[in-house]
């Protein structure tokens, strides 16, 4: 059953990146997400990137359902189901969580709402212009750290960069599967909690195309802790298209 909603406000958070914030009486835990549906174009997931009383969707115009759902306005319906998935939990005292490019979104609700005595965030992306969220994560973690690959803002370099600068119990990370495979390698005795984002239909485990080594990331993720990480051997390495097909990543 789908729900339906309005949207309440619409933000540019970049030049191709939007936020979109509507009011709705649903729970909702920081990692899960819904299956949005643009009647007429297209059904997609997207994770929460606002879980409190407000809730919101935070993306990337990437094909015809992003371009559609940024083109909503103010009072325009909104249909989705979920939410749906596995989320992030608590583990320690001390937590890092780095995002790459758009991966943010999923962790940012996490950042607000999470107890940890220390909460470290680390953002990457290619440029300036793709960085958002600043703001409001500052007023949430004890520190905040930017790399960009052009260093046009903050350090030059990627976000993985940053974990060897630090003390920490866990990583939460969101971003490419290049990033997070990186993270999975070079820390296998710290606890890692990734989100990974693969190709989904049904989003409710029916038609298995979001697989990974024998996990649906729809039902069994999206959120993995690290044993399941480094049972994936295809993780950072192999993708799969809407026909089944793998190709290398």
């Amino acid at each position: 059953m789908y729900r339906i909603t309005k949207v309440e406000k619409k933000v540019m958070e970049n030049d191709n990146v939007f936020t979109i914030i509507f009011n709705d009486n649903v729970t909702v835990r920081p990692g899960q997400f819904a299956m949005i549906w643009i009647p007429g174009v297209d059904e997609f997931p997207m994770s929460f990137s606002y879980t409190r009383d407000k809730k919101g969707f935070t993306f990337k115009i990437l094909g015809d359902g992003t371009r559609a759902l940024s083109m909503l306005k103010e009072e325009d319906r909104i249909f989705y189901r979920g939410p749906y998935g596995k989320y992030y939990t608590e583990e320690g005292n001390k937590a890092i969580f780095i995002a790459g490019g758009t991966g943010i979104a999923s962790i940012a609700p996490f950042v607000e709402t999470s107890n940890f005595n220390e909460k470290i965030v680390i953002l990457g992306a290619k440029t300036k212009n793709d960085i958002f969220f600043e703001e409001r994560l500052r007023k949430y973690s004890s520190s905040i750290k930017i790399y960009t690959e052009d260093g046009s803002m903050g350090e030059k370099g990627l976000a993985t960069d940053a974990l060897s600068f630090y003390d920490y119990d866990t990583i939460y990370a969101c971003g490419p599967e290049k990033m997070i495979r990186a993270i999975v390698d070079q820390n296998t005795k710290k606890n890692i909690q990734a989100s990974l984002e693969r190709y989904m239909k049904c989003g409710i485990g029916i038609c298995d195309s979001c697989t990974i080594n024998g996990y649906r990331v729809c039902v069994d993720g999206p959120v993995f802790n690290k044993d399941e990480l480094l049972s994936m051997n295809d993780l950072g390495k192999n993708y799969r298209l809407p026909s089944g097909k793998i190709l290398r990543i």
